[in-house]
């Protein structure tokens, strides 16, 4: 066997449909564009289409198979719109990644319930939706993977948690339940823990130069993360490598959570 047909074995997805949530920017950006490179079809869902276009069209300018559907996934309503209209462009997903996230961070005395609403409406109760959608639908067929993209607030609080590190903190137990009821049937169900990643959404904290470095030098490896350290996780994750890995949380972080 050669080395390519080996790899390929591993970590091709070629044939296989992935829907990836959050997928027009950050780290979803570079999971959805990994993935697509790796051989999958993917859908991204979000919410703004010209980023949304933007991205699809860069994937389809290599030769990857892409398409977008834009979506509100704060309400339940526009999640189920979102799932039907995503399963239609390449049929039912064999991957789901759930990637989409708000970072509203209030003081906790001053969380009110308009902010924990919309929280856990699209960090918890999408990913919740989407895979009840498409979780049995896997392991009907003998194969799935579910990918959540959490924080490093599900395990410590800090930089005022609130109610996004409880979210997140809900969205691994929500994985470890996945993996328990879908993973005898070939669907794993798996967390990526980022570090502080330069994106959008970390907005806030990025343009805060010392916090910047502060957060840097709390890593191993010297430096904040990039939305591309993601891509090889993701792979991994989603293809025939990680059959026996389920209800982890793995961590892509440059140690900051071990130093």
């Amino acid at each position: 066997m050669t080395s390519q047909r080996y790899l390929s074995e591993l970590f091709s997805l070629d044939d296989r449909v992935a829907v990836v949530t959050g997928g027009s920017s950050g780290i979803g950006r570079a999971i959805a564009g990994a993935l697509a490179r790796a051989g999958a079809r993917v859908v991204i869902v979000a919410r703004k289409e010209p980023e949304l276009a933007a991205a699809v069209d860069e994937l389809v300018a290599e030769g990857c198979r892409a398409a977008w559907v834009s979506a509100d996934l704060s309400t339940r309503d526009g999640v189920r719109t979102a799932a039907e209209r995503a399963a239609e462009v390449f049929g039912e997903p064999d991957i789901l990644v759930n990637s989409a996230g708000i970072n509203l961070r209030p003081p906790m005395d001053e969380l009110g319930e308009d902010v924990w609403d919309a929280t856990m409406a699209v960090n918890l109760e999408a990913p919740y939706l989407l895979g009840q959608r498409f979780g049995p639908g896997m392991a009907e067929r003998g194969f799935g993977r579910i990918i959540h993209v959490t924080s490093q607030q599900a395990h410590r609080a800090f930089v005022q948690s609130g109610a996004y590190g409880v979210s997140k903190g809900a969205l691994e137990s929500l994985a470890r339940s996945q993996a328990e009821a879908w993973s005898p049937h070939g669907v794993t169900c798996n967390t990526l823990v980022p570090g502080f990643v330069m994106t959008p959404l970390n907005a806030r904290l990025s343009s805060d130069p010392e916090k910047v470095a502060a957060l840097a030098a709390r890593t191993m490896v010297g430096r904040n993360g990039l939305a591309e350290d993601f891509a090889g996780a993701a792979v991994f994750l989603a293809g025939r490598a990680s059959g026996y890995v389920t209800g982890q949380a793995i961590f892509v972080d440059g140690g900051l959570s071990v130093h």
